[in-house]
């Protein structure tokens, strides 16, 4: 089995790499070619046997006819400029999120016309592609309205991945991730970082700052549970999803204050006094454009977990992360 990680270097694709690393038969038959495309980044020492590393820009010319040169059979498309980056740079977002998935999905289109190829391909959207207003719990049925160019961009790939697994060019599925907290690493430029900056930082003793109220509300699941999605999305049977192709993904609805007791409750009050506020007028609109609770009833049914309290997905941070240990 060929498969493809697009965007290997980001924590997603990372933590698949050490999955597959860890679980060899993780698909179900092994992993005889690993191709990980993205920034260069360490290969651990059990892939490198299979494993090939490729510096590529999504935007780039040439750069899907290349990544398809190899036929994957299986294609995790993870690459994006994130949401803060994409607002803030309109050319950037829609080069890489709109015209780089674009040339990637008619890069298989191409490859397909030629051979009996039909990969199956795994997309990373995001709940950013819902915009208000909304109910209070957003149904699987409810319509998509972005009010980013990020939301915007994942919703244009949404609904070609849709067409394009319709026709038969790939079996496609598209994960909408929740914001996925505690990313482990350096702070990026996601409009969403701090959910994950105010709880990483003050377990370590740093200081965090959190630009938002107390009282915002969001939808989350923890780096474990995203890798648990997209690993089943590659071997569940499609046949059962049909021709709506895009899934909301379980996860946990909390609030700020929730997410700062849970991290009380484990680190007690010396890390919660790191926590700086500092309002931030720019991501606190983006924020508010943002839904807080979904009924995701589809992708449940499926088989698709994630957690249901703030103390798992922190326990998860911690052993994942830490090693079990907190400062």
């Amino acid at each position: 089995m060929h498969v493809m990680i697009l965007g290997a270097a980001g924590m997603v694709g990372r933590k698949l790499v050490e999955k597959i690393a860890r679980e060899p038969l993780v698909f179900g038959r092994p992993v005889t070619r690993l191709t990980l495309a993205d920034a260069f980044q360490p290969v651990p020492e059990s892939l490198r046997p299979i494993s090939t590393a490729l510096t590529v820009d999504l935007a780039g010319a040439g750069a899907a006819d290349r990544l398809i040169e190899g036929l994957p059979d299986l294609i995790f498309h993870l690459a994006a400029i994130v949401s803060g980056e994409a607002e803030a740079d309109f050319d950037k977002g829609y080069a890489v999120n709109l015209d780089g998935t674009r040339a990637l999905f008619d890069a298989v289109r191409q490859a397909g016309l030629t051979s009996a190829y039909v990969p199956r391909l795994v997309f990373a959207s995001s709940i950013a592609v819902f915009g208000t207003p909304f109910p209070e719990v957003i149904p699987d049925e409810f319509f998509t309205t972005p009010l980013t160019s990020y939301g915007t961009q994942k919703a244009i790939a949404e609904l070609l991945l849709a067409d394009y697994s319709r026709r038969g060019i790939f079996d496609g599925i598209g994960i909408r991730l929740p914001t996925i907290c505690v990313r482990p690493g350096a702070p990026n430029k996601a409009a969403s970082g701090f959910f994950s900056n105010i709880l990483r930082e003050p377990l370590v003793g740093k200081e965090a700052v959190l630009p938002v109220s107390d009282s915002v509300r969001h939808w989350f699941a923890s780096p474990r549970a995203a890798v648990g999605f997209f690993v089943h999305a590659a071997t569940i049977d499609t046949a059962r999803i049909g021709a709506r192709r895009n899934l909301t993904m379980p996860g946990l609805s909390a609030l700020v204050s929730e997410e700062i007791e849970a991290l009380r409750r484990v680190a007690g009050d010396k890390a919660v006094a790191l926590i700086k506020r500092v309002p931030d007028p720019v991501i606190e609109r983006i924020v508010a454009g943002w839904p807080t609770q979904f009924d995701a009833e589809r992708a449940s049914s499926l088989g698709f977990k994630a957690e249901t309290s703030f103390d798992e997905i922190l326990k998860a941070h911690i052993e994942d992360e830490l090693g079990g240990r907190i400062a």
